[in-house]
C-alpha cells in the first residue's frame, strides 16, 4: 500500500492532468457520437422533404457527415494530448496515400458511388439490370449499391462494378413497350389472325392510345407465321397487361378457328441402290 501511496505523492500532478485529459476525451467522442446520430437524421430528413431529391443520396450523405464528425473529433483528442497539429496533418498525409494505394478499390468504390449519385442513372426503386443481375434499387451506400430481386433476394454489387458496367433502367422513363407474338398455321386466314389481335388491343383499357397498338406480321417463320401486337404500357401494368394479353391470345386466336402449330420438320427418305 505504501508504494502506491508514494507513487501517488509523486506523480499527483501528472495523474490528475491525465484523468482530465482522458475525461475531455470522453466528452469529446460521446459529443461526437450524438452529433454523429442528429446530423443522420437531420440529413434523412431534409432529403425527405426535399421532393426532388433522390433519396439514395441520404445513406451516402449522413456516413460522409458522420466520417467529418469523428474526424474532427479525433483531432480534438490529440490535441487535449498534446499532439502537434502540423505534424498530425503530415502524419495523416502520408498515411493516406499509403492507405490509398492499398485500398485503391475501396476509394474506387466511393469515387463510383459519387458519380452515380451525380449523374443519377437510377434512383431508389427503380428496376435495373447491371453486371448480370436484375433487381429494385434499395440504396446507394458509400461502397456498394444494394438490389432486391422480384423473388426477394438480396443482391449488393460495388460501386465501382456496377459503374463500370452498362446500365439498363426498366423504370426511368415511365413505360414500356409489350411485343406479343403469336404463331399460326400458313393455311390460316392470315387477316383473320390479325383482326383478333387488333380486336385484344382494342379491348385492353391498360394500353396507352399514344403510342397507338398495332398489330403486323413480323415473320414468316420455319412453322407458323409470326403475328405480333405491339402496345406501349405504364411500368407498374406491364407485367400484369403482358401475363392477361398472353392467356387471351390464346384462348381468341382458338375461338377463331385458327391454329398455333407446333414445330415441325419435314424429312425426305431417299432409298439407297446396291
Amino acid at each position: 500500500m505504501q508504494p502506491l501511496l508514494d507513487f501517488w505523492s509523486a506523480h499527483q500532478a501528472q495523474i490528475a492532468t491525465l484523468a482530465l485529459r482522458l475525461a475531455l476525451a470522453g466528452i469529446i467522442y460521446f459529443a461526437c457520437r450524438l452529433l454523429s446520430l442528429l446530423a443522420r437524421k437531420t440529413i434523412s430528413a431534409a432529403c425527405n422533404r426535399i421532393g426532388r431529391l433522390d433519396v439514395t443520396l441520404a445513406p451516402i450523405l449522413s456516413s460522409v457527415a458522420s466520417l467529418l464528425i469523428y474526424a474532427i473529433g479525433l483531432v480534438a483528442i490529440l490535441d487535449r494530448f498534446g499532439v502537434n497539429a502540423n505534424s498530425l496533418v503530415a502524419v495523416i498525409g502520408a498515411a493516406g496515400l499509403a492507405i490509398g494505394l492499398a485500398l485503391k478499390e475501396t476509394l474506387s468504390n466511393i469515387a463510383s458511388g459519387i458519380m452515380l449519385l451525380i449523374l443519377r442513372p437510377f434512383r431508389a426503386g427503380d428496376f435495373i439490370d447491371c453486371a448480370g443481375r436484375s433487381g429494385t434499387v434499395q440504396a446507394v451506400n458509400l461502397f456498394t449499391v444494394t438490389l432486391q430481386t422480384p423473388d426477394g433476394l438480396y443482391i449488393s454489387l460495388p460501386n465501382s462494378t456496377v459503374w463500370s458496367a452498362d446500365i439498363v433502367n426498366y423504370t426511368r422513363n415511365g413505360k414500356r413497350r409489350i411485343d406479343l407474338t403469336v404463331g399460326i398455321s400458313y393455311a390460316d386466314n392470315l387477316d383473320r389472325g390479325l383482326q383478333v389481335l387488333s380486336d385484344l388491343a382494342a379491348a385492353e383499357k391498360r394500353f396507352l392510345p399514344d403510342p397507338a397498338p398495332t398489330a403486323f406480321v413480323s415473320a414468316l417463320a420455319d412453322s407458323a407465321v409470326n403475328l405480333t401486337l405491339r402496345g406501349w404500357t405504364t411500368v407498374d401494368d406491364y407485367w400484369p397487361t403482358r401475363f392477361d394479353l398472353t392467356r387471351q391470345a390464346k384462348l381468341s386466336i382458338e375461338a377463331a378457328g385458327l391454329s398455333i402449330p407446333f414445330p415441325q420438320r419435314d424429312v425426305h427418305l431417299f432409298p439407297t441402290q446396291r
